[in-house]
């Protein structure tokens, strides 16, 4: 079974096409990334998997042609890897958010579709391009079966005690004004992966995942389940990251507001958009030129630097208290994966939760699933790869194959 999956942005499509034959390796045939929809030149970039790259630069007006175009380099004779669109069993698409109607991937119907647009105004930049590519594909293949696969469903296992805010209890009744978290897909995908990494169990055992990139969530997972994650009515609650304030007093905010005379379009760009990494050090909000610019003695860097740290690692204490304990801590995306001096400076004065971090072996390792923890550590930590195109497609297969 091939499976198409696609992650549709509001000018963007990333995609993948993967051979599902065998279910937990599957074999990437081609991925691509589509851009600049509804604007001049748009640029689609495509690549095999052995090797053959194809790029064009053309006005890709809406998601149907930038798909189509897609479709086109999947079956071309000099980059394609199908002869028919024939062999396209199905298409799994990530949804940004699910609300509280999702607790698990679902199969494309009309009330799904409902749903999906019910839940724009919770995630108003997301959802709409999301299920845009939805109707795109049923234009253009019609026949196909279609998976939503929800950033939010991994985490409907939270409890009210976590999920509510502390507001009147009538906005979450009128508006549903509660915490989802996000990055779900990844969170669940390399908490069982880092479990079976060290032969455990998940749904034995009480995981910490530190998903860290440019967007960064922490999770709590208590024998398979979501208990608790940082990321909350929108991605912009829970830790520092490149431009997200994160965490913050709201009457601060309220002040800032106030003082500036900003519109709440303004604040809401402030909070998502000008802080973080980059509205501290006022240089970026890559980590990669915070740590460079920290080496050059950059104090503004340093400080970005030393609050990202700080802040990951009040989550893993505060989820640890919350959990009773931790059997595993792991780090993920492109900062947790690539972020060496970063996990090591979180693993640092962490012996009471049990770890002994192993600082050499840590050294170096970018982009691989690796214990980095000594072999007596109480506490295992690992570095580990996230793949949610696969866990999209292994969703699709599984829901596909029970029609």
């Amino acid at each position: 079974m091939k499976i198409l999956v696609l992650n549709c942005g509001s000018s963007s499509i990333k995609y993948q096409l993967l051979d599902m034959t065998n279910a937990d390796n599957a074999d990437l045939l081609a991925k691509g990334l589509i851009e600049r929809i509804g604007i001049e030149n748009g640029e689609l970039s495509h690549k095999t998997s052995d090797g053959k790259k194809h790029s064009i630069t053309t006005d890709i007006p809406d998601h149907v042609k930038g798909i189509d175009l897609i479709l086109e380099a999947l079956l071309s004779a000099e980059h394609g890897v199908i002869k028919s669109l024939d062999e396209v069993s199905a298409v799994g698409h990530r949804v940004a958010h699910g609300g509280q109607y999702f607790k698990e991937s679902a199969l494309v119907t009309d009330k799904v579709k409902e749903r999906i647009e019910e839940c724009i105004e919770l995630a108003p930049l997301h959802n709409p391009a999301n299920l845009k590519g939805i109707l795109a594909m049923e234009k253009l293949m019609p026949n196909v079966s279609q998976v939503a696969a929800f950033d939010t469903s991994f985490h409907q296992t939270m409890e009210p005690k976590s999920f509510l805010y502390g507001l009147p209890y009538e906005y979450y009744e009128k508006y549903q004004v509660r915490r989802y978290g996000f990055h779900g897909t990844s969170h669940k995908y390399v908490a069982k992966k880092a479990c079976n990494l060290v032969g455990w169990n998940w749904e034995e055992k009480k995981v910490i995942s530190c998903h860290l990139g440019n967007g960064a969530s922490i999770a709590a997972i208590k024998n398979g389940k979501s208990l608790d994650t940082s990321m909350g009515f929108t991605p912009v609650e829970g830790l520092m990251m490149g431009t997200r304030a994160g965490d913050l007093d709201l009457g601060a905010l309220l002040f800032i507001a106030e003082k500036e005379d900003l519109s709440i379009q303004e604040t809401n760009n402030l909070i998502n958009k000008k802080s973080g990494l980059l509205g501290i050090s006022g240089i970026s909000s890559d980590m990669r030129d915070i740590e460079d610019a920290k080496a050059e003695g950059n104090e503004r860097a340093s400080y970005a630097f030393d609050m990202f740290i700080y802040k990951v690692k009040k989550f893993i204490g505060a989820y640890a208290a919350v959990m009773g304990g931790v059997d595993l801590i792991l780090f993920t995306g492109g900062i947790g994966e690539n972020g060496c001096e970063i996990r090591k400076e979180v693993c640092t004065d962490m012996e009471y939760l049990g770890v002994d971090f192993d600082a050499e072996l840590n050294k170096g390792k970018r982009g691989v699933d690796l214990v980095i923890s000594k072999p007596e550590s109480k506490t295992k930590v690992l570095t580990v790869t996230t793949n949610e195109e696969l866990v999209i497609a292994q969703d699709t297969q599984r829901i596909v194959s029970a029609i």
